[in-house]
């Protein structure tokens, strides 16, 4: 019983830190953009159609 009384405040702790720190990387940006970081492994960095398809997507995410 007195375990409880040290694992309960610590588990609200542990909580709080978690949604402190989910809202600082929603306010952040962190989840702005969840398709490019996909489709970047797809492209090769030395072909020059990789650059147009990055433009593309970044107007695609100024868009929104």
């Amino acid at each position: 019983m007195a375990a409880l009384y040290l694992l309960i405040p610590a588990a609200f702790l542990i909580v709080g830190v978690a949604l402190y720190l989910f809202f600082w990387a929603v306010d952040s940006g962190q989840y702005d953009d969840l398709d490019s970081p996909a489709q970047r492994i797809l492209f090769d960095d030395d072909d020059p159609a990789h650059h147009a398809g990055v433009e593309q997507a970044e107007r695609r995410r100024d868009e929104r």
